[in-house]
This record gives C-alpha cells, sequence and structure tokens, in this order.
C-alpha cells in the first residue's frame, strides 16, 4: 500500500515523540543512579537483607555469639572488635553483641572491648557520613529546624554535647553517628566524647549479659534485676535532667 504525505509525515511525528520520550526516559534513569538517594536506600536494602535473611541475621542470636566467641579461644577479642567495627560502620545495633560480651569476657573486659569496637565503629561510620554524604546531606536538609539546633549545639559546646548525646542509652546511636558526621565537630573530640560517653550504657548492657547467664545457669536473679534497674536509670535520667533544666 502507497503511503500518502500525511500518512508518512504523521510516522514521523510518531517517531519523534517515540524518541522523545525514551530520551526523557533515559535522562530520568540517569538522574536516579546519580541521585545519593538512590544509593542510600540501596544501601540500606542491602542491610535489610543481610540482617534477616544473609547469614548476618546471626549476629542478634546471643547464644550463638557467644558459642562462637568462646571457641575462637585468643582471637575471641579480635574477633569481637573487628565484628563490631563493621556492624557499627554499616548502621546495624551492636547490642546484642554488647550483652553477648559480658557473658564471655566478664563485666570488665566486656565492657572495655565493647567500648573500644564501639568507639572505632562509630569513628568509621562519622568519617563514611562527613565524607560520602556530607554534601548532598547539607544540601538536602541544611534548613531543617533539627539539622540547625544540632550545628548550634555541636558549635557551641562540642565536647560537652557529644557527652550528653552519648550517655543516654535509648539514644539513637547508629543513627547519631551519621549525624555527627554531617556537622563541623572535630572527629578527635568526637571520638573522646563518644569513647567516655558510652560507658555507662555498655557497662550496663554488658551487666545484663553477665548477670543474664548466671541467672539462667541457675544463679541468684537479684543481680540481673539490679542490672535492669541501673539500665532503667540511665535512660529515665538525662528525660529527667531536660525536664527539670
Amino acid at each position: 500500500m502507497k503511503q500518502t504525505p500525511r500518512s508518512r509525515s504523521g510516522l514521523a511525528i510518531q517517531e519523534q515523540q517515540t524518541t522523545h520520550l525514551v530520551a526523557a526516559k533515559s535522562s530520568q534513569f540517569t538522574r536516579l543512579l546519580k541521585s545519593p538517594r538512590t544509593w542510600l536506600a540501596i544501601a540500606l536494602l542491602g542491610v535489610v537483607l543481610l540482617c534477616f535473611v544473609s547469614p548476618l541475621k546471626a549476629v542478634f542470636d546471643q547464644a550463638f555469639l557467644v558459642g562462637q566467641l568462646q571457641r575462637s579461644g585468643s582471637w575471641g577479642v579480635f574477633l569481637f572488635i573487628v565484628v563490631y567495627i563493621l556492624l557499627t560502620i554499616i548502621g546495624i545495633p551492636g547490642t546484642v553483641l554488647t550483652v553477648a560480651g559480658g557473658a564471655v569476657f566478664g563485666l570488665v573486659w566486656g565492657t572495655f572491648w565493647s567500648v573500644i569496637g564501639a568507639t572505632l565503629g562509630a569513628i568509621g561510620a562519622f568519617w563514611t557520613a562527613r565524607y560520602l554524604l556530607r554534601d548532598w546531606a547539607v544540601g538536602r536538609f541544611s534548613h531543617h529546624p533539627a539539622l540547625i539546633k544540632f550545628n548550634q549545639a555541636v558549635t557551641h559546646k562540642p565536647l560537652n554535647f557529644v557527652l550528653a548525646v552519648r550517655f543516654a542509652p535509648i539514644s539513637p546511636f547508629n543513627v547519631v553517628n551519621f549525624l555527627f558526621g554531617l556537622t563541623p565537630i572535630c572527629w578527635i573530640r568526637y571520638a573522646i566524647g563518644t569513647f567516655v560517653g558510652i560507658i555507662p550504657g555498655t557497662l550496663a548492657y554488658t551487666w545484663l549479659g553477665v548477670t543474664g547467664t548466671q541467672a539462667l545457669q541457675g544463679g541468684d536473679h537479684l543481680p540481673l534485676v539490679i542490672a535492669l534497674l541501673f539500665l532503667t536509670l540511665l535512660s529515665v535520667l538525662p528525660l529527667w535532667f531536660n525536664k527539670n533544666a
């Protein structure tokens, strides 16, 4: 069938529209790939899958962690710290690992190794946020009231602010790690404040590991109750202080 000039003109217009549509979709896909939010969402999805689908879900199994650390012998401390650092950098809470550390290493050494691992991991997360996410986050949320107040507090009294935030066990440790990386705070003050500030909370969770193990083995339940009360006190004290300040 012979095409008329009008039909050829219609086909040309359709081809142009199809070309423009493909180009627009390609441009949208390219912008999507260049967006930090896309890669952040992919990273968060990967973390969720690792935690609940892959063997990494074992980090939430206290009995498994205790068994692995006990079987590691002299390498147990090294394994404990390395795992703690990696979990903290990728944003996975290390509470279960802290409790397991108490069951394996005891109150004093369990607290010490947990503080070392958590502090090094917090520094790693801090640097990740500062060098990979800061430009995007500042451009996106620089006018957000919460970030403005956070920056003002960091600028006014950096070390005291880090200590105050870290002291409360109920504060989102992993979120705060990345949030501090978006501020201009010196990493040394951040590290010192984190190391000192998390000692009380880490001690409480480690104590739960020690007393919980003793209770499960038929020991006295009173130390476990005292450890729970101590953790509750640490969680409520900052709220009471802010209310009365």
